[in-house]
């Protein structure tokens, strides 16, 4: 293949991957399956694996999607480990309660763990479980209503001229909109577990740095297969600070750029281009600008936005899908996490500019890159932006046809 070639593959991975000859990708970068169903019993897990034999979990993964209901098991990733070549690098995402879970399968996988990374945000959607409620709905306590969260629009309950006064109770609302109501309990248990939750706010996605291993050392590695290492220098953090060190580094960059006196003795020193790559990655939000100082000091990336996420797709319908919002969405008489209208339906997108830095980042100059669970195509179309050529699989038919599109259209744009 040559850069800007690329083939999308609808099928299982395990049966395509068949068809690839033996070290034949420089790279694979992939946002698979997280696996975010009922917890497995990790001992039935590991038996099956540590005996070479699939382990089949039953229940839906996220959003109710069949497709991720486990992580990927280690004959994919053995699979994967074939077709790559020796030195080769693998970064595969995965989801906070299940990272440990891909990383062994990783491991059983062949590979050799180098590094785990995060990216931060600081839009995550909190999915906890309210505990004072529950108990009051278990021993059938009304709650006393105080007033309207933050996100309740004009419409979403029952009376639009609602007051404290008109209605003091839940009860007195529709079930479609009482999620919109901030309500405290008025029973002796629920009061005692007021505040009290499951889960933490989403703020993070971890991912797996994995490589083959290679006999010998990197360097004639690197020499013979062109993998083994990560490219610094592409990855660099642009910043105006000088980066000299020591009692230079507080200088600014314009006034230290060369001959810098070290152990007395006047000696040219060349500036980076920036601040050496780090293992966090984050959003540029401002909650994550606030924890982390400054944004200089990482990589940042907002989620993917609609034009990214649409970008191609004009002759596509509009279908529900896409990213978890605020609000509520009240279709079959259930209040969930709200969806939107998009063409690009996927649920898990991630945005080009993230892709694009993690491809440039362990792929060599021209090199191919495989992702096993394509989706609707981001690391395709970050494959193709940054030279690179491109080979995706996924078992959807919808989502291998927005992603070719995608690609597609990014190949126009580069010309």
């Amino acid at each position: 293949m040559n850069n800007k070639e690329f083939k999308i593959h609808n099928d299982n991975c395990l049966e395509v991957l068949k068809e690839y000859p033996d070290n034949y990708f420089d790279a694979i970068v992939s946002d698979p399956p997280y696996g975010l169903s009922k917890q497995p019993k990790i001992e039935e897990v590991l038996n099956h694996w540590l005996n070479d034999k699939e382990y089949t979990h039953k229940s839906k993964g996220f959003m109710g999607k069949e497709w991720d209901s486990f992580v990927p098991s280690p004959f994919i990733w053995k699979e994967c480990f074939r077709v790559l070549k020796e030195g080769g690098h693998l970064i595969a995402f995965a989801g906070t309660r299940t990272q440990d879970l891909m990383a062994i399968s990783l491991r059983l996988g062949g590979f050799e763990v180098r590094d785990m990374g995060a990216w931060l945000y600081g839009s995550g959607f909190p999915k906890s479980h309210n505990i004072s409620k529950a108990i009051d709905k278990k021993q059938g306590n009304e709650r006393e209503v105080f007033g309207l969260k933050k996100h309740a629009r004009d419409g979403d309950v029952s009376n639009q001229n609602w007051t404290k006064k008109n209605y003091t109770k839940e009860s007195s609302y529709t079930n479609s909109s009482g999620n919109n109501l901030d309500t405290r309990s008025t029973s002796p248990d629920g009061i005692k577990w007021e505040g009290w939750g499951t889960a933490l706010k989403p703020a993070l996605e971890p991912f797996t740095i994995a490589r083959k291993p290679f006999k010998g050392n990197v360097a004639d590695n690197v020499l013979k297969n062109g993998t083994g290492a990560i490219n610094i220098d592409a990855c660099r953090i642009e910043t105006n600070d000088n980066l000299n060190g020591g009692t230079y580094s507080k200088k600014p960059k314009d006034q230290y750029k060369s001959q810098v006196p070290k152990n007395g003795i006047n000696k040219e020193f060349i500036q980076p281009d920036g601040r050496f790559p780090a293992n966090v990655l984050h959003d540029g939000s401002q909650p994550i600008i606030d924890i982390l100082d400054e944004k200089t000091k990482y990589f940042y990336c907002p989620k993917a936005s609609k034009s990214d996420r649409n970008e191609g797709l004009d002759s596509f319908e509009d279908k529900i899908g896409g990213s978890l919002e605020g609000g509520n969405d009240k279709r079959n008489g259930k209040d969930k996490p709200q969806l939107k209208l998009t063409k690009n339906h996927h649920p898990t997108v991630k945005p080009t500019d993230l892709m694009a830095y993690l491809c440039r980042l362990i792929t060599p100059k021209g090199g191919k890159i495989l992702d096993p669970f394509c989706g609707s195509g981001s690391t395709g179309k970050a494959a193709i932006r940054e030279g690179f050529s491109f080979v995706g699989i996924d078992l959807s038919e919808e989502y291998c046809e927005i992603a070719k599109a995608r690609i597609e259209h990014e190949i126009k744009k580069k010309g």
